[in-house]
């Protein structure tokens, strides 16, 4: 094939093989073959066999000059492929290939522009507490629903009032209104249920189409949560009114045959009411436990709710329930496995570094997150943490980082801290973007607080590992980050792998400034205290990290839905068409409603079931295979000698680490806080990225800078977990 080589810049920097470049490598692709064709059709005009030796084509787009150098062996090369070709049928084709070429360039062309413009829509536009930071673009969708809220609730009563029913005698109409109104109310609280599922679909096949994640659009499921039940509860308090004005009190007790079954409604609007009410940030901050367990009550509800709804309204809500479900099985079934725990590093400040065997297939991006049990600890509770490891730096190794805080962290940093041979850990995961959308940007201004400087340890690795590459140009990196004492300044070791793994930070302009708040000066040496790291023995029943559905994740989910979907359809034609309509239509009476309701919820549950879980033990032989091998692998260097767990390269001081660029990258403030005004308002260049991840105060302090627009080179990026 003929040589092409491309250059980002000038002719001595090589862009990096970066996933947000596909539309420039397609933009490549488009000039040289367009040139290849021009040049063949010259050839057959003016009858010219010869081609130079170097040919360069030069475009600029955005800042950007991608450069093309061809080998003397395009002509050839090109010429026999089209040499089956009749000289005038060469000619059409070539000029037809040349014609659509240039659209795509045109396209790209349009695609860079719209991307300015779509950085624009993102920026923070509302800072305040009950929604948090909203960009441009989630303002103008949020009131798009509103409107389509209000428009539904206007047209469904528009409707009713023009052919009102009296349901008793001796009713007035205004009560029949009211009972229209909260009817209706409640028409629309499904349409809220209706979007409710798709942001905490973990593995959501449509959450990547549009840039999101599931952590990313936990906001969302919270704003649908609190508007779904505020028309619930004004639908249900409604009914109560209502009963209670026409002396209808009896109905609350009421389960119709062949109607809505009062009971079950009013069953799912206390399990609603109970895990509404401790949803609320105060009380799942204070007592996060209550709310966690009381949230899994959605099953029961989701039961009871569809039972009252009935089939029609159940369809409303379907696309979004179905992908969940499946995802849900896909995770209990993960979650059944015992992860093999390599190794965790202890540091001084509570915080503890666990890392994980996986499989070399499976890849990830930075900022994912993992979700973590420890059933010697607790067997109901899952943790999410943030992933800090690199899939191309560490191929078969992934690590998390804890923060000893909470109850379920004390205890796992004390069980880590006693004499283990091994520890059963399960996870689910890993969940993170589809691509490493940060690296597009000049510079990068990384703000942290505390435990917030995990997700920009794996940002920091991946750009490490693109800065191996020969001539490669990675982002400017500016890390800000505040602890409250100096021994939370150790996590700054994280930012590099345990040693052995090849990874130089000199590579890359790092510029840190480490703020300590809570001291004025540094520790004397001889009190600091030592970091550890624990290697445990391998369990052959502990099986590396992989992707629930291997490789082609995407192919198998895909499969699971169409073919689930399938079942479900044909099962509930086979009932309807040879069970319910002969009994609808032959014996004078009414199918029972809530047994229709039953049906479905048993169709949609078996063939989820089936069809997830052939594939998902198809896709477990084909990851045993994998973990074979590795066990092979592993096994050959573990030491054997000591009967319990070993120490490992322990005992070392971060400043007698062999990480001396990290060392002098670094300046550390005591007894001060980080002016963020003055530190972003500095920041040269026209396209400076700005990711802060820490508290709600320091969160929304970065936004308003960055949408105050004193700068309009920043672009900002919250990354919280509300989970």
């Amino acid at each position: 094939s003929p040589l092409l080589i491309n250059w980002q810049g000038n002719e001595d920097e090589k862009p990096c093989n970066h996933e947000d470049d596909v539309t420039s490598s397609v933009y490549c692709v488009a000039l040289f073959l367009g040139y290849v064709a021009n040049k063949e059709i010259q050839t057959y005009l003016d009858s010219q066999a010869e081609e130079q030796s170097q040919l360069f084509i030069l475009s600029r787009t955005r800042d950007k000059s991608l450069a093309f150098q061809f080998s003397n062996d395009v002509h050839s090369c090109y010429g026999w492929c089209l040499s089956p070709l009749s000289e005038k049928n060469k000619v059409v084709l070539l000029q037809k290939v040349g014609v659509f070429l240039d659209k795509l360039v045109r396209v790209y062309d349009m695609i860079v522009v719209s991307s300015d413009r779509l950085a624009y829509w993102k920026r923070p536009v509302l800072v305040m507490a009950p929604l948090g930071i909203v960009s441009l673009m989630e303002l103008t969708f949020a009131a798009m629903f509103l409107a389509l809220l209000i428009w539904s609730l206007a047209n469904y009563l528009h409707v009713s009032f023009g052919h009102l029913h009296m349901h008793k005698q001796g009713e007035k109409v205004w009560q029949a209104k009211f009972r229209s109104v909260s009817l209706r109310l409640g028409y629309i609280g499904n349409i809220c249920w209706a979007f409710l599922f798709f942001p905490v679909t973990r593995g959501s096949s449509l959450l990547p189409l549009v840039g999101l994640t599931s952590e990313s659009s936990i906001k969302y499921h919270i704003w649908l949560g609190h508007l779904s039940m505020i028309l619930f509860s004004a639908h249900s308090i409604g009914f109560i009114i209502y009963w209670a004005m026409t002396n209808q009190m009896t109905l609350m007790l009421e389960w119709s045959r062949d109607y809505v079954p009062n009971v079950a409604g009013e069953i799912a609007f206390l399990v609603l009411l109970a895990m509404w009410v401790t949803s609320f940030p105060r009380f799942r901050r204070k007592m996060f436990e209550v709310f966690f367990y009381t949230h899994h009550l959605y099953l029961l509800y989701v039961f009871f709710y569809v039972v009252h709804v009935g089939v029609a309204y159940f369809c409303m809500i379907l696309p979004g329930i179905f992908l969940f479900l499946i995802d849900r099985y896909l995770r209990f079934l993960q979650s059944r496995k015992r992860a093999r725990l390599v190794s965790a590093r202890l540091l001084p400040c509570g915080t503890m570094e666990l890392n994980f065997s996986k499989s070399t297939v499976l890849d990830y991006n930075p900022t994912s997150i993992m979700f973590v049990n420890v059933p010697s600890i607790s067997k109901m509770q899952w943790h999410p943490f943030t992933v800090t490891s690199n899939h191309n730096m560490e191929p078969d190794k992934l690590s998390i980082v804890i923060k000893s805080e909470g109850n379920w962290s004390q205890k796992l940093y004390k069980a880590l801290s006693s004499p283990l041979d091994c520890l059963d850990v399960s996870v689910e995961g890993p969940y993170g973007p589809t691509s490493s959308h940060f690296l597009r940007h000049e510079s990068l201004v990384m703000i942290s607080g505390g435990s917030g400087i995990s997700p920009f340890i794996s940002i920091i690795r991946e750009i490490i590992i693109q800065s191996m590459q020969p001539n490669c140009r990675v982002p400017r990196v500016f890390l800000v980050c505040a602890f409250k004492n100096s021994a939370d300044l150790t996590m700054l070791d994280l930012l590099l792998p345990i040693s052995g793994t090849p990874a130089n930070i000199s590579q890359i302009q790092l510029q840190i400034e480490a703020y300590v708040t809570r001291e004025n000066e540094r520790p004397p040496e001889n009190t600091q205290k030592l970091l550890q790291t624990i290697w445990f023995k391998p369990n052959p029943c502990d099986s590396p990290i992989s992707a629930a559905l291997g490789p082609n994740s995407w192919l198998w989910l895909c499969v699971i839905i169409a073919s689930s979907f399938i079942m479900f359809l044909v099962f509930l034609g086979i009932l309807t068409r040879y069970y319910i309509y002969p009994l609808d239509h032959g014996s004078g009476s009414v199918y029972h409603f809530t047994l229709k309701s039953l049906w479905d919820i048993f169709f949609l549950c078996v063939c989820i079931f089936m069809a997830t879980s052939s594939i998902f033990l198809w896709q477990k032989k084909q990851n045993a295979m994998e973990a074979g091998k590795q066990i092979q692998c592993l096994e050959v260097p573990t030491p054997t000698t000591s009967p319990g767990s070993w120490l490992y390269g322990a005992d070392r001081e971060l400043e007698s680490l062999p990480h001396q660029s990290l060392v002098q990258a670094t300046q550390v403030h005591f007894g001060a806080r980080p002016d963020l005004k003055r530190i972003l308002l500095e920041c040269k260049g026209s396209d400076v990225g700005v990711l802060v991840c820490g508290s709600k105060k320091m969160r929304h302090e970065v936004a308003k800078i960055c949408s105050s627009g004193l700068a309009e080179n920043l672009h900002f990026e919250s990354i919280s977990f509300n989970w």
